[in-house]
Formats: structure tokens, C-alpha cells, sequence
């Protein structure tokens, strides 16, 4: 018994070992899932829309989410509105947990129509524009992105605009 202990600690060792070494060349290798956004594509989303954001002269609050609608990454321009941080966040989630722009699903979900009442489940969906998908070459969802602080117009065509960045970054 004493003998099959001091094996399996000895594998363990070597195990972690290896796992710190691999760790070493990559930190993050084996702990994302493939399909999901990056860093880099998560930064070049924000970029964008700060961009687009500074181009109309409105102040933005901008929340990028991963494959799985956990925040990635999150930008918040001086001045912008302290509401349109839960609001961004919230058109990303959104957007990911349904597949569908937040603009789309405002048409799903007011009075009369089929999906009426679904912003008042899972802790709060936002269902008028600016929560875009993000999505690979492929059409596969990446992420999304959510974007406050200024008209419906305004939010879309901000979001759009960090959606399409990524698209195009991807060779």
C-alpha cells in the first residue's frame, strides 16, 4: 500500500511538472474553449466601437462577452452613463444567451408577439438595439458585444461597428 502511495504521488509530480511547464510557454493553453473570443479579437471588437462611438461624439459604455456570456472585456467612456454599464453588459448577454441581436428580439418581444415578457427573466434581458452577436468566418458565435449610452441608433450602429471589426481581423 505504501509502495502504491509513493507511486501515485511521484505521477502527481510529474504531472504538475509538466503542466508548469506547458503553462510557462502559454498561461492561458488548454483553458479556453476553440469557438470562443480571444483577448486579442475582444480588444479589436472594443477598439472599433470606441472608435465609431468617438465619430458620432456620443459616450459610450461598451461590454464584450464570450461564447458562454461571461464579460471579457469592458470599456466605459469618461462621462458615460453609470446605467449604461448593467445596460451594455446586459445587450451582450442578452444578444449570446438567444443568439439574436437585441434589436431582433425587441421586434420578438413587445405586446402581442410570442416572446412578450422575456426581459423580466434570467435577471433581466435588454430587448431594444445595440446588442450585436460576434461572430468567426465560419458563422459560428464568438461572443457578442453591448453597447449604451446613446439613441437605439446610435447603440447599433456602435455595436455593428466592433462586430464587423472582428469579423474582418479574422484571416
Amino acid at each position: 500500500m505504501k509502495k502504491i502511495c509513493l507511486t501515485l504521488i511521484a505521477l502527481l509530480a510529474l504531472s504538475v511538472g509538466a503542466s508548469l511547464a506547458v503553462a510557462q510557454d502559454d498561461p492561458g493553453k488548454g483553458l479556453y474553449l476553440p469557438g470562443d473570443i480571444t483577448l486579442d479579437q475582444a480588444k479589436i471588437a472594443l477598439d472599433a466601437a470606441l472608435a465609431k462611438a468617438q465619430e458620432q461624439g456620443t459616450l459610450m459604455d461598451i461590454a464584450i462577452v464570450d461564447a458562454g456570456g461571461n464579460l471579457k472585456a469592458f470599456y466605459r467612456m469618461n462621462g458615460a452613463f453609470l446605467a449604461s454599464i448593467d445596460i451594455s453588459i446586459k445587450k451582450a448577454k442578452s444578444a449570446r444567451s438567444l443568439n439574436m441581436t437585441t434589436g431582433t428580439l425587441h421586434d420578438l418581444a413587445v405586446p402581442g408577439q410570442e416572446l412578450y415578457g422575456i426581459e423580466v427573466t434570467n435577471g433581466g434581458m435588454v430587448i431594444f438595439g445595440g446588442g450585436e452577436l460576434i461572430k468567426d468566418k465560419e458563422g459560428t458565435i464568438i461572443g457578442a458585444i453591448g453597447v449604451s449610452g446613446s439613441s437605439v441608433a446610435n447603440d447599433t450602429e456602435v455595436a455593428q461597428a466592433g462586430a464587423k471589426a472582428v469579423l474582418d481581423s479574422i484571416k
